[in-house]
């Protein structure tokens, strides 16, 4: 089921957005060559024990999803794409990390991630990182009162297109709310003018993924963490957003 929300609705969402973002930018400065994904969680775990956050990933456990996921946050680095599971490595020089993070405050959900990379910069590496980046602000452009999803699918599809990347569709965008999950569905490709109509008051998750040379993906044996199913490297960033009589507002904005 599709929820809008009311203004007063969006504006007590705009502390979880707040914090989301202000947990990302601390994982991505704390992390340099050698920080270990196990200690990059244990710093997003205690920033939320210190804000009375509460974690939306810790006891996840979907149907794709091979356990509960039992940490705070996705570390996927390189060839992992998406739903990293933080595990004992350490970043080596080069390395692309992406982080993605949701927490709920005051029974409020925001949803975001970032990708980077740590140390020496590989050109491809850094355009695969800029596509999602670019496709992100496309999306949100598009996410105007009597669009529709497929104007959104179609924004961050064109910019895949334009720099030669595939998409994979099992995985995109979703509703946001008192949950991390919810409807529509928000594909990374599509038709403009299809699918639901948007409306004052829906929140949503925009997340662009892409890899660089595939657009096929498999699941590790950890139950969670999906790779490219050629061993290329991909990136993905994402925000959360309210569609607004005003325009687009992205409540997960980062300093």
């Amino acid at each position: 089921m599709i929820e809008l929300r009311t203004r007063d609705e969006i504006e007590a969402m705009r502390p979880a957005g707040r914090f989301v973002g202000s947990v990302l930018t601390a994982v991505k400065e704390f992390t340099t060559v050698g920080t270990n994904l196990l200690e990059m969680d244990a710093l997003a775990h205690q920033m939320i024990r210190d804000a009375g956050a509460e974690s939306c990933y810790i006891d996840y456990h979907p149907s794709f999803g091979g356990s509960p996921f039992g940490k705070v946050i996705c570390t996927s680095i390189n060839d992992a794409v998406l739903h990293g599971l933080p595990h004992d490595y350490s970043v080596k020089d080069g390395d692309i990390v992406s982080i993605d993070f949701a927490a709920s405050v005051d029974g409020w959900v925001c949803d975001s991630a970032i990708s980077f990379i740590v140390g020496a910069v590989d050109p491809e590496d850094a355009r695969v990182i800029r596509a999602t980046e670019e496709a992100l602000v496309a999306g949100i452009a598009a996410a105007q009162v009597g669009n529709a999803i497929g104007d959104i699918s179609a924004a961050i599809g064109d910019v895949a297109e334009s720099y030669g990347y595939g998409v994979n569709l099992d995985f995109g965008g979703h509703g946001v709310g008192r949950e991390m999950h919810g409807d529509p569905h928000v594909p990374n490709d599509g038709r403009p003018g299809r699918g639901y109509k948007l409306r004052e008051g829906l929140v949503i998750a925009i997340e662009p993924w892409f890899m660089r040379t595939t657009d096929e993906i498999f699941t590790d044996p950890d139950g969670w963490t999906l790779r490219s199913a050629d061993g290329s490297r991909g990136a993905h960033t994402e925000h959360t957003i309210a569609v607004t009589a005003d325009g687009p507002m992205v409540l997960t904005a980062r300093d």
